[in-house]
C-alpha cells in the first residue's frame, strides 16, 4: 500500500474521529498493528489556530510517520491554506474531510454536507491539491456514500477527485442521514472501487476479524479503515491482521499487557492535556477499556468522580491488578465498545 511516496506497513488504518484520535490514541493504534493514522480533524479558520484545541490537533512529537492530517471547512482557499498551515507543522498527508455526519459541522456545510453541492467540493479538492503539490505533500478524501439514501453521489464525487489529483480516497458505508445508525453498506464502496486507479478505503462497521474479510470481499478495497471498534480495543488491528493472513484467531491480549498500555496510554494522555482537562478526557478512554469486564460499570462509575491523575493512575492499576487475579487474558469471547453516535 502506498500513498504519494509512502509505503506503508499494511493496510489497515485508524479512522480520524473528532475527540478521540489525538496524537496518543493514534500512536497506541500503531502499536498495536495499526499501519497508518489520520488525526481529528483541523478546522479551516485561520482564527481559530492558535487555540489551544487546535494546536493539540496539530501536536505531532515523537509520532511516527507518516504524518496524516484532516482539514475542515468549506471555502476553497482557506481548505488551501489550512493545507499549507499544517504541512508547516509537520503533516506528511493532507486528508479532505467529507464524511463528518455531526450537526455542528454540517450546519456550517462542511464535512459530509459538503456532498451536497458537488461543484463546490471539487473547488475544495482542487484548491487543496493545488497547495500541496508543489510541496510534494499527497491529499486524500474521506467520504460518505452521500447525503441521504436518494442521494448516493460517492462515486461522482470519487471520479472528479481522482481526475483533481486526490491520491486515495476513503468512503464510510453510510450516508450523512444515517449518522452511525443502521448498517453499512459495501456496494458504493464496492463501485468507487471497481472505477478509480487510485486506491480505495472501506471504512464502516469493521468490529471483528471475520467481518474485516467480509468488507474486503465485499468490496475489493485496498485497505479497512476501522474507527469505533478500535476505541477500548486498539488490538484489534493485530487481531485482524493475524486472522486475514492466517485464516486464525490471535489470542486475547493478557491482562497484564493491557494494564501496561493503557496505564502509558494515560500517561501520554496526560502529558499532551495537562492534568485537569486530561484527567477528565481520559475517562471515556478508560470505559471503554473496561466495558463489558467483570465489574466495568462499578469501575466506570467510581471512576467518574476522580479528580487527579495519580488519583486515576492509581485505581486503574488496582482494578486490572485485581482482575488479574482473575483470569490471565481477557475474555476471548468478541467484546466492542460502545456503538452510540459520535458528537
Amino acid at each position: 500500500m502506498r500513498i504519494g511516496p509512502y509505503d506503508l506497513p499494511n493496510t489497515l488504518f485508524v479512522a480520524p474521529m473528532a475527540g478521540v484520535t489525538d496524537r496518543p490514541f493514534r500512536q497506541l493504534c500503531r502499536q498495536f498493528g495499526a499501519g497508518y493514522a489520520v488525526s481529528e480533524m483541523v478546522t479551516s479558520r485561520k482564527d481559530l489556530w492558535h487555540t489551544l484545541k487546535t494546536s493539540r490537533r496539530a501536536n505531532h512529537d515523537g509520532e511516527p510517520g507518516p504524518i496524516a492530517v484532516q482539514i475542515a471547512g468549506t471555502e476553497p482557499g482557506m481548505m488551501a491554506e489550512a493545507a499549507a498551515y499544517n504541512i508547516d507543522r509537520g503533516a506528511q498527508i493532507i486528508d479532505i474531510n467529507m464524511g463528518c455526519p455531526a450537526k455542528k459541522v454540517c450546519n456550517k456545510w462542511a464535512g459530509s454536507a459538503l456532498m451536497q453541492d458537488e461543484a463546490l467540493a471539487l473547488d475544495i479538492i482542487e484548491a487543496v491539491v493545488a497547495a500541496c503539490e508543489p510541496k510534494g505533500v499527497p491529499v486524500t478524501l474521506k467520504m460518505r456514500t452521500g447525503w441521504c439514501q436518494s442521494e448516493k453521489n460517492a462515486l461522482t464525487i470519487a471520479r472528479a477527485a481522482e481526475s483533481a489529483g486526490v491520491q486515495m480516497v476513503t468512503v464510510h458505508g453510510r450516508t450523512r442521514e444515517q449518522g452511525y445508525k443502521g448498517e453499512a453498506e459495501y456496494d458504493t464502496i464496492a463501485a468507487v472501487k471497481a472505477a478509480l486507479r487510485i486506491p480505495v478505503v472501506a471504512n464502516g462497521d469493521i468490529d471483528s476479524p471475520e467481518k474485516a474479510r467480509q468488507v474486503l470481499q465485499a468490496t475489493g478495497a485496498d485497505a479497512l479503515m476501522i474507527g469505533r471498534a478500535a476505541q477500548g480495543r486498539p488490538w484489534i488491528f493485530r487481531e485482524v491482521a493475524h486472522y486475514l493472513a492466517t485464516g486464525t484467531h490471535l489470542a486475547p491480549p493478557l491482562v497484564a499487557e493491557v494494564q501496561r498500555a493503557l496505564l502509558e496510554h494515560l500517561q501520554d494522555h496526560y502529558g499532551l492535556y495537562g492534568e485537569y482537562t486530561g484527567v477528565r478526557s481520559a475517562r471515556k478512554h478508560i470505559g471503554w477499556y473496561v466495558k463489558d469486564l467483570p465489574g466495568g460499570e462499578a469501575f466506570r462509575s467510581g471512576m467518574n468522580t476522580l479528580e487527579t491523575a495519580e488519583q486515576q493512575l492509581d485505581a486503574v492499576g488496582a482494578y486490572f491488578e485485581e482482575l488479574s487475579q482473575q483470569m490471565d487474558r481477557l475474555p476471548a469471547v468478541q467484546w466492542h465498545p460502545a456503538l452510540e453516535t459520535m458528537q
